[in-house]
């Protein structure tokens, strides 16, 4: 199923609806005014980011991302995306085979709600 601009577009103003009502943990002014101008920046880049994006599956990928940040962030009241859990021996020596073998165990630990993460920040 092929997402409309229509969805997109939906899904961008529900971001800026959970930016302007969010408070932060600490309860603090300071802290809250930060985390929603984070939660604002982190969108608009993200959005012009793949704005240009044609292709029907990444598009979906992208909007799942989306959508699994927005729950994450909601459920554990935390605007920056949750870190990596890395598989066990994640941090090998940077040595020939096994530098390559925990490069692709670390791309299998990637969740999905953290794949543009590192491309934007």
């Amino acid at each position: 199923m092929a997402l409309s601009h229509q969805e997109v577009l939906n899904l961008y103003r529900r971001i800026f609806k959970i930016a302007r009502t969010w408070q932060s943990q600490s309860g603090t002014l300071e802290q809250t005014t930060k985390e929603r101008q984070y939660i604002v920046d982190e969108a608009r880049a993200l959005f012009r980011k793949n704005k240009c994006l044609t292709d029907p599956e990444t598009i979906k990928a992208c909007v799942e991302e989306c959508k699994a940040r927005i729950e994450i962030g909601l459920h554990y009241q935390i605007p920056y995306p949750r870190p990596i859990h890395l598989p066990p021996m994640g941090l090998a020596t940077q040595k020939g085979r096994r530098l390559r073998a925990q490069e692709r165990l670390r791309a299998h630990a990637m969740p999905v709600y953290l794949k543009s993460h590192d491309e934007v920040s």
